[in-house]
């Protein structure tokens, strides 16, 4: 569990809705049906008609990783890759058969699978990044859904500011209905640059943190296992992944 997005989450919520009773708009004045039909619909809206369904569906599995990333221990992966490489001098690339399926990781799988079978180490290294390139553009591009929200949102937001001020000069020859006309106007601005900046570009760029982690976790076990396939000292594989640590 990711400790730092859950406490941001809440700070988020508490200064816009601590800072509009400490400003004295009241917690009242941040409710409108209109504001949120406008900017959270109309963002909603606009995502899909941007976003094909695979990478919307995509953005929506990867998004619980911004409370609880995936596990990517690098310290655990060197330990195994350096014992890989004692059973590989040992017994034989065909040592390593059997720890194929202990792996849950499809992409240590797929590397290990290519050692066991003897692929020479420049097809490894061109059939796996291939592999990790891919990978790493599908969530990057699953990421940048919340970031096109991020950018769209505030924009909504003054469309439902403009559509209030509208209704408000409408209703100039009523005074007494222009001071929460004009309020409840700029609630819509207040939802659309409130999510872009306290939500979704925060999660776009915590994703893109996360896929980052992810795809030099996936480099090191490249690099592992082309060190496996060379037939490299276990110390020099061990001395060279922990580059990877820093």
């Amino acid at each position: 569990m990711d400790i730092l997005s859950i406490i941001g989450l809440i700070l988020a919520l508490n200064a816009i809705l601590v800072g509009a009773v400490l400003k004295g708009a009241g917690l009242m004045a941040l409710v409108s049906a209109a504001a949120f039909m406008i900017v959270v619909v109309g963002t909603m809206a606009a995502i899909f008609i941007q976003t094909p369904l695979s990478v919307m569906r995509r953005a929506l599995r990867i998004f619980p990783w911004v409370m609880r990333p995936p596990v990517r221990d690098g310290k655990l992966l060197i330990a195994k890759i350096v014992e890989w490489s004692h059973i590989a001098r040992k017994q034989g690339l065909l040592g390593l058969e059997m720890m194929i399926d202990s792996e849950d990781d499809e992409f240590v799988q797929k590397a290990l699978q290519l050692v066991v079978d003897g692929t020479e180490p420049e097809n490894i290294s061109s059939v796996m990044y291939v592999d990790l390139n891919m990978r790493e553009s599908a969530d990057t591009t699953a990421a940048k859904v919340f970031e096109g929200m991020g950018v769209y949102s505030p924009t909504l937001g003054i469309i439902g500011a403009v559509l209030g001020l509208m209704a408000v000069l409408q209703n100039l020859a009523d005074p007494s209905k222009l001071g929460h006309g004009i309020a409840a106007a700029f609630t819509a601005t207040v939802y659309g640059i409130g999510l872009a900046n306290l939500f979704f570009l925060p999660v776009a760029a915590k994703l893109k943190v996360i896929i980052a982690r992810q795809t030099q976790f996936r480099e090191m076990v490249v690099d592992g296992m082309l060190c496996i396939a060379q037939g490299e000292n276990p110390r020099a594989i061990e001395a060279k992944l922990q580059g990877y640590l820093h």
